[in-house]
């Protein structure tokens, strides 16, 4: 099975159709579409779950008919749905609001919630959904969900929430669109290649699911290795008691599990999947880009680009390996609360200088590759915080024209909207604000632009669209 772009809401594309009266109208503020161009306007219309018109005031207005509803923004600002590319929702809503690197709420219990049959785990899918519209997160993607946790700790990665996001997209019920990558190792362990392989081609003869544009699986996670905060990354460089990290796959040598990691890597590409490969080391991540490289040359293969593989984290990945990553057509899913929340435990382990040098965002927007996110419940999953650390970070690095801050912050919400719609091959029908695509909408109490990146924070979610539909809008 290849997913691609292909597989988009019925009538894509479509614009305005003779003028009838729209569903929705938000006017008066400030549209930002987020294309690459920059583009804004002050107003548009909704009609069927699409993008009907965007424009003036007077243009858009046009289209109120008696059951238009009328947001009137008094300045506020509209963007495409926020599109949370790499977060666990089925562990956020078990956990929330107990967070790994520090507890949302100081005076939750400490333990790890458990979830141990289909109710607790469907329950726990729709709180996530309900917390994330409070933020205007309208897509994500569940990064490893499938057989490998089935006999998991924590229970929420169990293969059974794959049939609950399939009924709760049958059904209408999510509140967000959902891309899922199937888990057949195990999170956060080493990985038997044979186990791999057939899950691998398991998922390659499945059919695909009935509407891709609410729930894909477009590929598989695979665990590359682990993080260098714990000495477990695989790297070039030296840790403080020399070592060099270690690949998490099962093998009896370093070069066996190289050899058997690009295995399952060249597989899942000869299989037309996409691969969201956890790989922080920088050695790590250049035995992918060469096992990818390599399945893409064999005759009749597709192309790296047009199936979009991922390298989750890259926090060593090199200016050189970034390069190569956009000629390829790879990207880089960065979080970036986790570099500012730990830059001085990395380099407490590997010394200033690598940590000076790791999550080179400036230089990931530089070759077109970065893709923001927040690995909640790792971190909780506020995306303004996220884009204001990830500018911190660039301004830091010296990179991607730092000193141009408007440009700077256009191509970071973009990285949370439009660039993650690429990586979920649907740039074509979400993602950015134009006629045609899906109204997928997200209304902030100011302009971004008027506010910068540290400002954002600040910034109230108002107001929710999915679909057209008014999902959640904030009190008063």
């Amino acid at each position: 099975m290849r997913w691609s772009e292909q597989d988009a809401p019925s009538g894509r594309g479509e614009g305005d159709e003779g003028g009838a009266a729209a569903d929705l109208v938000l006017r008066g503020g400030v549209v930002r579409a987020l294309d690459a161009a920059g583009s804004r306007a002050e107003a548009l219309a909704v009609r069927g779950g699409r993008i009907a018109a965007v424009g003036d005031d007077a243009t858009v207005s046009a289209l109120i008919g008696a059951g238009t509803r009328v947001v009137e923004l008094a300045g506020r600002a509209v963007l495409p749905g926020i599109n949370d590319s790499h977060l666990h929702a089925s562990w956020l809503g078990a956990r929330w609001p107990r967070t790994v690197f520090g507890e949302a709420d100081p005076g939750a219990a400490p333990q790890d919630p458990l979830v141990s049959n289909r109710a607790e785990r469907r329950e726990a899918i729709l709180r996530a959904g309900r917390l994330l519209a409070q933020l205007g997160i309208t897509s994500y993607t569940e990064p490893g969900i499938g057989p490998g946790e089935d006999d998991g700790d924590t229970g929420c990665f169990h293969s059974e929430a794959i049939g609950i996001y399939r009924e709760l997209a049958d059904r209408g019920e999510l509140l967000q669109r959902v891309t899922l990558l199937e888990l057949h190792g195990i999170l956060d362990g080493p990985s038997d290649v044979e186990t791999v392989l057939a899950g691998i081609r398991s998922r390659a003869a499945a059919a695909p699911e009935a509407d891709p544009a609410w729930f894909a699986i477009p590929g598989v996670k695979i665990f590359g290795d682990l993080i260098p905060l714990t000495r477990q990354a695989w790297t070039a460089r030296s840790y403080d008691d020399g070592g060099h990290g270690d690949l998490l796959v099962r093998g009896d040598t370093l070069e066996q599990r190289a050899e058997r990691l690009a295995e399952m890597l060249r597989a899942a590409h000869a299989a037309g999947l996409q691969v969201g490969l956890h790989a922080t080391g920088d050695r790590t991540i250049g035995l992918a880009l060469d096992a990818f490289a390599a399945a893409a040359a064999e005759p009749g293969a597709p192309s790296v680009r047009e199936l979009g593989h991922v390298v989750i984290h890259g926090d060593l990945a090199t200016p050189e390996q970034l390069r190569r990553m956009g000629d390829l057509g790879v990207w880089l899913n960065a979080q970036p609360g986790i570099a500012a929340r730990t830059g001085e435990w990395l380099a407490s382990r590997m010394g200033e200088g690598v940590a000076a040098e790791a999550w080179d965002y400036g230089a990931a927007l530089d070759a077109g590759v970065l893709v923001l996110s927040s690995d909640a419940p790792v971190l909780d999953f506020d995306w303004r915080r996220g884009v204001a650390d990830a500018d911190a970070r660039v301004l830091a690095s010296g990179g991607a024209d730092a000193g141009d801050a408007d440009a700077r912050l256009l191509a970071l919400l973009r990285a949370y909207t439009a660039v993650p719609a690429e990586q979920d091959r649907a740039a074509a029908w979400k993602g950015t604000i134009e006629p045609g695509k899906v109204a997928d909408l997200v209304v902030l109490g100011r302009d971004p632009f008027a506010v910068g990146a540290a400002g954002l924070p600040e910034v109230p979610v108002e107001l929710t669209v999915l679909d057209g539909r008014v999902v959640f809008e904030r009190a008063g």
